[in-house]
């Protein structure tokens, strides 16, 4: 037996020290921890790192089966935090970052929306994660970066690293009940000695550089409000806009149209001038007229012509005032915001809903969109927080609205949507028809003049599938129909109004005759 070898393994291991002078080279706690491991023994590290590591990897299996996405993300986040708190005395990182949130307040944040759409060019190989999606009417698919997945880009020789975050946010509105919503930042992690290029050099390019892809390949979108909207999430939800209406194809007088289109023309141009008289960049307009005039698609036709997306705001589904504001701070640049039939929304005929009625719950007074909040919107402070805005009032009836209301500076053009006229008859035909003569149109823009028919009317007799004669001939009679119509119900109109004008004169007569009696009652009392 070779007892020399077995001696030598039972020899006892001597500690290892570490010298003043070597532990000096350390920061405190790394000398500490040093001292410790030499004094252990090479083993003995060994055997307890490995328990480390599987301790680590049986806690993360663990996590990752059985813990929610959203708590393992929290759980990582306080763990990164702690560390960065508790070791950042120890470590000097020659690295920055800059955070880009969602919200700015109340308003979206330009420097993240250019971000997003900016980052989606840089997605390389090296990404295992990203998103796609598509709109039924889209020929491109969009894609984007997945949260937590970093994306690299190199400006100017200085490596750029973006990040994704984001985490979920559940509240409570005593209104509105529970909602939840997410919460997204970007993280820009770059070497801090390139500060000055980060935020003079390459902010400002990624933010020009977004702004004319959005411009070059910019689809319209509509927008209407999100019903679960909170104070800090997007309060708008859209879709792709794809209305064929075009000043074109439009239904419309001739010299309405071109005064509508020579007006929308200068607006977009006159930025410098808008700053000189110091006034916002806006324009509004009302439109009103009957029923099936044309109203919407004219909104349409001005999208399309100017590029514009377009808001649609139903005031019934807005708290107070003050949503109303934080809407309207909400809405981007380059777009039409839209209250169609603006006398069926709020209350008109005084400047506050806030009335003497006891009737009424005192909810609804709390809880209410006024005129007066409704003009403070239009042409108030708040207004001007944003350029090329629209603003485009519908109504059937004019006169119902406050005159406050109309004025310039609110609704700058009055557009009459009248009804059909010679001239936007010729237009529909050539729309739908693909003709710009015929026999019959004497006849028909005589029946067109003789009575009242709108555009709507007229085109759905156009779109009949049968010959041109056939069409034309049915739309004869049909204004042969639609005048004796009209006249009927004219008749039957004045009809009640004279009913109605009997009633309340025989009503006044007969108060009348009642005071009188009364005093002749009193009289012969008295005497």
């Amino acid at each position: 037996m070779d007892t020399g070898r077995y001696a030598t393994l039972e020899r006892p291991k001597q500690p290892r020290i570490v010298s003043v002078r070597r532990a000096a080279n350390y920061p405190s706690i790394f000398a500490k921890i040093l001292e410790k491991t030499e004094s252990m023994g090479v083993p003995t590290v060994v055997t307890t790192a490995a328990s480390v590591a599987e301790t680590a990897m049986l806690a993360r299996s663990l996590a990752q089966s059985y813990l929610p996405p959203e708590v393992r993300q929290y759980i990582s986040h306080e763990v990164r935090s702690f560390v960065k708190r508790s070791m950042g005395h120890y470590f000097s990182s020659s690295q920055m970052t800059i955070t880009i949130e969602e919200f700015e307040g109340y308003s979206h944040n330009e420097v993240f929306d250019a971000a997003k759409a900016y980052v989606a060019t840089k997605i390389s190989q090296s990404n295992k994660r990203i998103k796609v999606s598509k709109h039924a009417k889209e020929k491109n698919y969009n894609i984007s970066v997945e949260r937590d997945e970093q994306v690299i880009d190199v400006f100017n020789g200085v490596q750029f690293q973006w990040v994704l975050r984001s985490h979920h946010v559940d509240t409570k509105n005593q209104y509105s009940g529970s909602r939840s919503f997410d919460v997204r930042s970007f993280e820009l992690n770059f070497d801090k000695r390139y500060k000055d290029v980060a935020l003079e050099s390459y902010l400002p390019f990624m933010v020009k550089r977004c702004t004319s892809m959005k411009l070059e390949k910019k689809k319209l979108k509509l927008f209407t409000l999100d019903s679960t909207y909170s104070w800090s999430s997007n309060k708008w939800t859209s879709v792709s806009l794809a209305h064929p209406s075009t000043f074109k194809t439009l239904a419309m007088d001739s010299d309405v149209k071109r005064s509508v289109m020579e007006d929308l023309d200068k607006f977009v141009k006159r930025s410098e001038y808008y700053k000189r008289v110091g006034k916002a960049w806006k324009r509004g307009y009302l439109l009103y007229g009957p029923p099936g005039t044309g109203k919407s698609s004219l909104i349409a036709a001005m999208a399309n012509h100017l590029n514009f997306d377009i808001y649609d705001l139903e005031l019934t589904a807005v708290e107070d005032n003050s949503a109303l504001r934080r809407l309207l701070i909400d809405t981007g640049n380059r777009s039409i915001l839209v209250v169609e039939d603006i006398d069926c929304s709020i209350a008109l005929d005084n400047r506050t809903t806030d009335d003497d009625d006891e009737d009424k719950p005192k909810k609804s007074k709390n809880k209410k969109v006024t005129l007066s909040g409704l003009l403070n919107f239009t042409d108030g402070l708040w207004s001007s927080c944003g350029d090329q805005r629209i603003i485009v009032f519908t109504t059937n009836y004019k006169e119902k609205l406050d005159p406050a209301l109309l004025r310039p500076g609110r609704m700058d053009v009055h557009i009459h949507m009248s009804y059909c006229t010679p001239s936007t008859f010729k237009a529909l035909a050539l729309n739908y028809l693909e003709i710009e003569e015929h026999p019959l149109f004497s006849k028909i823009e005589e029946g067109i003049k003789a009575t009242e028919v709108t555009p709507a009317d007229v085109a759905e007799q156009l779109m009949r599938n049968e010959s041109v004669d056939s069409i034309l001939e049915g739309l004869v009679e049909f204004l042969k129909a639609k005048k004796i119509k009209n006249e009927q119900e004219k008749a039957k109109t004045e009809e009640a109004t004279e009913q109605e004008k009997d009633k309340t004169e025989a009503a006044d007569l007969k108060n009348k005759k009642k005071t009188t009696k009364e005093k002749e009652s009193k009289v012969k009392k008295n005497g």
